[in-house]
Parts: C-alpha cells; structure tokens; sequence
C-alpha cells in the first residue's frame, strides 16, 4: 500500500520535445534577434531540455533553421490561405486576406526580421519559395475574380509590395501610418482595396469569375 500510494505521487513525467517544438523555439529567436539568434544552447534552455533533445531530432543548427523556415510557410502561408479558402467569395477572400495581412503586418515583427536577415542562403531560398507561393495564391484571386491573366498578376504583384511596404514602415516608422480602428486606417484600408479592386475604364468586365460561374449553372 506504501509502495502504491508512493507511485501515486511521483510527478508525471515531462513530455518528450518534438521537432516542432524546437521549430517553434528558433522561430522565436529569429523574431527576437534573427537567424544569428538561433542557438542550440540558449533554446535547450529557454525550452527547459538538453542538447541531447536536439540532437535527437536534428543533425545540426541547419537542419533546425530549415525546419523553422518550413514550419513559418506552413503557420503564415499555407495556414492563411486554408482559412480564406473557407470564404465562398472571391471579391470577399481579396478583402480578407488583404486586410487581415495589413492588420498583422504592423504586430508580427517575424516577416522584418527575415527581410533583415535575406542574405542567409537558407532564408533566401524560404523567402522566395513563399513570395512566390502567395503572389501565385494573390493572381489566382484576381483570376478568379475575372481579370485576365496578366493583370491578374499584375494586381496579385501590387497587393502583395503594398502589404510588405506597409509591414516596412510599421516596424520602422510607425508613426507615419493612421492608428489602426482609427477612421483614418479604415479610409486608408478601403482605398487601397479599391485600388486593387477596381476595373480600368478600358478593361472590358469579364463577368463573374469562375467560382460564381460554377455556382450559377
């Protein structure tokens, strides 16, 4: 009875680290200092294991860099097009994804710090696989929409250097943009859209986009 009772107490133990763990943990040390911060060491101790746990799922820092890089595109791109996907609309899944984009732009300081940091070979590689993931993602927005293909692209093209300017100056001069819920951004919010979503003069109207022509007939 001693003996059980004496199990009984025992703390469970700790959960196994798994690699997105430590994924995660590098993503938060390139957002705090970036890639320079990512250090096997300093993680082992922020996340309270070894550097056993580490080796246990990573040959080397590399490996680590490589699978944040991986688990950024899965959590900021390919997680962000699952959600707006969700939308029926896509006059509506424009206006989503822009605006839910410029809000975050200005409070996740991770894209900054990876522009910062675009001369590390391994960050390079990442940013270009997912600037060109989202202009693509963007163009078929607008195709969907009933923009010919190339001022589809153009369009997804413009949306996207608008989202990076403003995360820019977000983190570098906030003080020039309106305060976000202000009437200011709203204003400036809309009009950007309508930049984007408005047909030229003499630009024929397609109709409506292939979704809405699918769910027509």
């Amino acid at each position: 009875m001693v003996q059980r009772q004496q199990r009984q107490q025992r703390p469970e133990r700790k959960a196994r680290l798994t690699a997105q763990d430590w994924a995660d943990a590098a993503l938060t040390a390139i957002t705090e200092g970036g890639v320079a911060a990512v250090a096997v060491e300093p993680l082992a101790a922020r996340l309270g294991a070894t550097k056993g746990s580490f080796y246990w799922h990573f040959a080397n820092r590399d490996a680590l860099i490589e699978a944040a890089l991986d688990r950024w595109a899965e959590l900021h791109t390919e997680g962000t097009i699952s959600e707006v996907e969700a939308e029926p609309d896509p006059k509506e899944r424009i206006r989503l994804l822009f605006t839910e984009a410029i809000r975050s732009a200005t409070t996740d300081p991770l894209e900054v710090a990876l522009l910062v940091t675009s001369t590390h070979p391994q960050v390079a590689a990442a940013l270009r696989r997912v600037t060109e993931r989202r202009v693509a993602y963007l163009r078929q927005l607008f195709t969907d929409l009933g923009f010919p293909e190339p001022e589809a692209h153009r369009r997804g093209l413009l949306a996207y250097t608008a989202y990076l300017g403003h995360a820019q100056l977000g983190h570098v001069t906030p003080s020039v943009l309106p305060p976000e819920e202000s009437a200011e951004f709203r204003a400036y919010l809309g009009e950007a859209l309508e930049v984007l979503l408005t047909r030229h003069a003499n630009t024929p109207d397609p109709g409506p986009g292939p979704d809405l022509a699918r769910r027509e007939t």
